[in-house]
């Protein structure tokens, strides 16, 4: 497993590898992967998958899926389904859930970006793993260090 990291100054920064991953997933052969984004909150997951949105050419606004659990979007290049696990606290829930939102990602040929996947009882096999973690806790403007394992 290769790991690549990158201090992402701000939240530009983190659209725009966003971006680079979107680009990256649609040139990746099948099977492709399924990301999955680890970080504390406020740690710019959504930000990073506002960035993936606009790699795949998907014009409305993205939001933290956290009450809705799961949004499907449509774009020029590709589809997503942004997953997010938060508030889902038994694993047996968040497995039923990843495994629905799984296979309508497949149907769709989306790119499916999974939020606090240590909810899951389980590690998706041949995902993409990327960390998130604020260089200052204490001060989220001073940036973030992006770790993909891949």
């Amino acid at each position: 497993m290769q790991q690549q990291s990158v201090q992402l100054g701000d939240t530009a920064a983190t659209q725009d590898l966003g971006r680079q991953l979107a680009l990256d997933w649609l040139a990746f052969p099948q099977p492709k992967p399924i990301l999955l984004l680890e970080g504390d909150l406020g740690a710019g997951k959504t930000s990073l998958v506002q960035g993936i949105a606009q790699g795949l050419g998907i014009d409305e606004p993205i939001t933290s899926p956290t009450f809705a659990l799961a949004q499907h979007y449509q774009g020029q290049a590709g589809a997503l389904v942004h997953l997010d696990l938060y508030r889902l606290e038994h694993s047996a829930s968040a497995d039923e859930l990843f495994c629905q939102e799984e296979e309508e990602a497949q149907a769709l040929s989306a790119l499916m970006a999974v939020e606090w996947p240590g909810r899951l009882s389980f590690r998706p096999e041949e995902a993409w793993i990327l960390h998130l973690d604020l260089l200052d806790p204490d001060d989220p403007d001073a940036g973030r260090l992006a770790r993909l394992e891949h």
